[in-house]
């Protein structure tokens, strides 16, 4: 098996933080040469008990054009033990990509599959161009005469057949759009076997107060929100409730602000000496530890398309998860910026 690369161990922002020896050794023995071999932690969905790793991967930049780099990403996904893809029927032709790489692979039981439909476009957002002669999902506003219903169960038909599959393990409601229309839909689709979980989406704070309704509303197993250590607007609504309704949380955009991205990429001071304490070798795993831990969410899902990024990313899973005191420590640092 491919062995963590060491640029994790050594790299300049851990030297910088000026950790003693002994914490540095520390910190190589919690990152494995042979990472595979430690099984990630996972956590149980509420409605269930069924346990999903903690860290899964977001795909809204998988395409079809970069299919032979897919292929060893997901090959390696599973071979750390990952298991929760997150896709949907508005990126582009992400579903088709994942569906063709997990059938070259032979890993689609392997994996926990999640996406997406909607009752119509989302407000303020045209959806990416399907690939051609995919025969892709509606675009834009429905045709004449197609009402919500009719618009998300073609949506969803077209994702079963370019994923290759018969059952989705999460369906969900892409910004919660038409979700009154379409409940009755996943209700029977769960009901036949079709989907095994249902659940809705947001990833922008203003849709929140929308979000805490449909909790408080509908049957839902699974909501996705966005949440970081730099965005902790939904720790103080939606979690909270999440947890007392016994709902699965998928923590979208975990590396990035209020305005989405990737702050990985800007963050040019060093980790914390104590990081080591955790594991942790990388602001990425910082920061996706630091959303891990808190006790409503089950899963992270940060987009990864190069190999690197995933095995750093994937290490957040294995080691010690922060409490709650160092959870606060871990907020005050970051807030010193």
């Amino acid at each position: 098996m491919r062995s963590i690369p060491m640029h994790q161990v050594t790299r300049r922002d851990v030297l910088q933080a000026g950790l003693a020896a002994g914490a540095v050794a520390a910190l190589a023995r919690a990152l494995p040469a042979q990472a595979a071999a430690v099984k990630p932690l996972t956590k149980a969905i509420p409605s269930t008990g069924e346990h999903l790793p903690v860290i899964g991967i977001g795909t809204n930049a998988f395409r079809v054009a970069n299919l032979e780099g897919l292929r060893p990403l997901l090959r390696r996904f599973a071979e750390l033990g990952a298991t929760l893809i997150d896709t949907a029927a508005l990126y582009g032709d992400s579903e088709t990509a994942i569906g063709q790489a997990l059938a070259d692979l032979g890993l689609r039981r392997q994996m926990f599959v999640a996406t997406k439909f909607m009752g119509g476009p989302l407000p303020m957002m045209a959806p990416p161009p399907a690939a051609a002669g995919s025969g892709g999902p509606p675009g834009g506003a429905p045709p004449m005469g197609m009402g919500p219903q009719r618009y998300g169960a073609q949506s969803f038909e077209h994702s079963l057949k370019v994923l290759q599959t018969d059952r989705v393990d999460l369906m969900q409601v892409h910004g919660m759009n038409g979700i009154e229309t379409l409940m009755p839909l996943l209700l029977d689709w769960k009901k036949a076997g079709r989907i095994r979980y249902l659940g809705a989406t947001t990833s922008v704070l203003q849709d929140h107060p929308r979000m805490i309704e449909c909790v408080q509303q509908y049957p839902l197993d699974f909501v996705q929100v966005d949440y970081s250590i730099a965005n902790r607007d939904a720790a103080a609504s939606i979690l909270p409730l999440a947890l007392e309704r016994r709902i699965a949380v998928l923590a979208n955009v975990p590396l990035g602000g209020r305005g989405g991205g990737n702050l990985v990429r800007s963050i040019t001071r060093p980790l914390p000496p104590w990081a080591a304490d955790l594991g942790i070798g990388s602001w990425a795993q910082f920061m996706l530890k630091y959303v891990v831990a808190h006790p409503a969410v089950t899963c992270a899902i940060p987009g990864s398309t190069k190999l690197e990024h995933l095995e750093d990313n994937q290490q957040a899973a294995r080691g010690a998860l922060p409490d709650a005191a160092t959870r606060q420590r871990m907020e005050q640092y970051w807030d010193q910026a």
